[in-house]
C-alpha cells in the first residue's frame, strides 16, 4: 500500500490589497450586563442621531438613494408604548435585553425587527466592550454631590 503524504502551503504578501470582505468588518455591541445584542456592518457612532431623543438611526429597508444596513439584533420585543412628542404621539415597539430586560431600542412598526424603515438604538444602551459601561450611558442625568447626603 503506498504511503499518502499531504502538504499544504500558506502564502501571504504584505503588498496584497485588502479584500472587500476584510474591509467590511462587522461590529459587535453588548448590553451593559454583557449580553450580546447587536451585530452591524457599521459603527453606531458613524450613524445619524434622532433629534427627539438622541437615539441612533439604523436604516432597515432600502430606499431610492440608500441601501439598508446589514444587522442582527438579539433582543426580545415588549409591549408597545405610546410616547407623547411635541408634534403628536408616537407608538414605539420596544426591544430589550434578553438577560437583564434593559431597554436597548425601538421601532415605529410592529415586530419583527426590520419590518419598518428604521430601527432606533437608545443612547448609552450598548457598548463595544463586553461588561463595560458606555461613556454616554449617563448623559443628561443629574450628578449626585456626596456632600448633600
Amino acid at each position: 500500500m503506498p504511503k499518502v503524504v499531504s502538504r499544504s502551503a500558506v502564502s501571504s504578501s504584505t503588498d496584497a490589497r485588502p479584500t472587500a470582505s476584510a474591509a467590511a468588518a462587522l461590529r459587535v455591541y453588548y448590553c451593559i450586563c454583557g449580553e450580546f445584542i447587536l451585530v452591524i456592518e457599521r459603527s453606531l457612532s458613524a450613524l445619524p442621531k434622532r433629534q427627539t431623543d438622541g437615539a441612533t438611526i439604523i436604516r432597515c429597508q432600502d430606499s431610492g438613494t440608500e441601501n439598508a444596513i446589514v444587522l442582527k439584533l438579539n433582543a426580545i420585543s415588549t409591549d408597545p408604548v405610546l410616547v407623547e412628542r411635541p408634534e403628536g404621539h408616537e407608538r414605539q415597539y420596544r426591544f430589550s435585553c434578553p438577560r437583564c430586560n434593559l431597554l436597548v431600542g425601538y421601532q415605529t412598526t410592529p415586530p419583527p425587527v426590520k419590518s419598518g424603515p428604521y430601527l432606533y438604538i437608545l443612547r448609552g444602551a450598548l457598548t463595544q466592550m463586553q461588561g463595560q459601561v458606555p461613556k454616554d450611558a449617563f448623559d443628561g442625568e443629574a450628578t449626585l454631590d456626596p456632600s448633600e447626603e
